[in-house]
């Protein structure tokens, strides 16, 4: 009687060193990796023959594929050894499985077809005419089947007259009557292509990479910027160091540019651009561009009531506070003395470069310019009867003189 670890030394004897036990695990392994029809694989081009590409299948036996299926429009080959193909799995016959990148040809008969629609194999079709709501599919043989408008593309075609004729890869999304009622989409595969894209493209950017996108639309709140097969919002406070008011003013639809890749959130596809990252920090060089003390022309940014913001440089405004504009005099508003748009001579009073402020002052004749509107906005209020304050002692004199003489 062989006890077990007698029988394993004979068994590794015969089999190069390899015992019982290894031999029937790889044996449970080739089991468990058969293929089914219509399984969909990945594996490297072997060999290119006159009539067969062989591909590696990682079990036992190589898988062969109609080479005709790899051929351009000029009947040149468009894989070479060593490539990486994806096919689906047909049959096997002593040893030699045959796969397919698509079903199609006057070869596919019925069963294959149904087949194809069961596992889910993309099929080859030529677009033969157009009929009510779609188009007439030939699938090879004496099959027919009808792709409506809607499936034949990712978005409306313009023209869908220049479609007939052409030969083109479908998925059979409804097979009835045994195959006398096939309805079929390609825009099926084009959108799981698509996907297979993205997701690829996903898994190649990640946040902080510069990249170069296109702007494909201008919204108010940013722009959409294509970026190889995704899409990006630049928002508007990123375009630039400066305040954008209208997108439209700074980019057009069609122009290239070089982003930064802000934020990405994988699960709802939202990828988030800055074209400000890209260019230079200005407040680098803030205190040595405007040291305290300096003069520099500027130009009225914005108006609020606390103040006027003044645009000494590209992404540099300064403040003006309102206590500073009345050369003295309260006012109730920076319209008052100045104008949106209008340049103005002003000194830098102090610099805050952490904190990204400067506070400024009017200088030169745009004080003296001041003073003169805050004089007329003051006669002003005076002529429609509006207090202005107490006023000078003189003038409590004179207006206690005047009571004295009307009694």
């Amino acid at each position: 009687m062989i006890e077990n670890d007698d029988l394993d030394e004979i068994v590794e004897e015969e089999n190069d060193g390899e015992s019982f036990a290894e031999l029937f695990a790889k044996s449970g392994d080739q089991k468990s990796r058969w293929l089914e029809p219509g399984q969909k694989i990945s594996g490297r081009v072997l060999k290119v023959s006159n009539e067969w590409i062989f591909m590696d299948t990682g079990q036992k036996g190589e898988g062969v594929i109609d080479r005709k299926e790899f051929l351009d429009l000029d009947g040149n080959v468009t894989v070479n050894e060593g490539d990486i193909i994806a096919a689906y799995f047909l049959s096997s016959d002593h040893g030699e499985m045959r796969f397919t990148t698509s079903v199609g040809g006057t070869a596919s008969g019925s069963g294959q077809l149904e087949q194809a629609w069961q596992a889910g194999i993309p099929v080859e079709g030529v677009v033969e005419k157009e009929i009510k709501g779609g188009y007439e599919i030939k699938l090879g043989g004496s099959a027919r089947a009808f792709c409506p408008y809607s499936q034949i593309a990712l978005r409306r075609v313009e023209n869908p007259e220049a479609l007939i004729g052409t030969r083109l890869s479908f998925q059979i999304s409804e097979y009835g009557e045994n195959g006398r009622n096939i309805i079929v989409s390609r825009r099926s595969l084009l959108e799981a292509e698509q996907r297979l894209l993205k997701d690829e493209a996903q898994a190649g950017i990640s946040e902080g990479m510069i990249v170069t996108g296109t702007v494909t639309s201008l919204q108010e709140y940013g722009a959409f910027i294509n970026i190889g097969t995704l899409e990006g919002l630049l928002p508007i406070s990123e375009i630039g160091w400066s305040r954008v008011k209208d997108v439209k003013d700074v980019l057009t639809v069609g122009q290239q540019l070089q982003v930064m890749i802000k934020s990405i959130d994988r699960e709802k596809e939202r990828i988030s651009l800055s074209l400000k990252d890209t260019l230079a920090d200005p407040w680098e060089q803030a205190l040595a561009d405007f040291p305290e003390g300096s003069f520099h022309s500027g130009c009225v940014a914005r108006l609020d009531t606390f103040g006027a913001f003044v645009t000494l440089a590209e992404g540099i405004d300064g403040l003006i506070h309102i206590s500073k504009l009345g050369s003295g005099k309260r006012i109730n508003h920076p319209r008052e003395v100045l104008k949106e748009g209008e340049t103005i001579e002003v000194k830098i009073e102090s610099v805050d470069r952490a904190a990204r402020r400067i506070s400024l002052a009017l200088a030169g004749p745009a004080r003296a310019a001041a003073e003169e509107e805050t004089t007329l906005a003051d006669y002003r209020r005076q002529a429609e009867g509006e207090p202005t304050g107490m006023g000078t002692l003189g003038d409590l004199l004179k207006a206690r003189t005047q009571k004295k003489g009307r009694k």
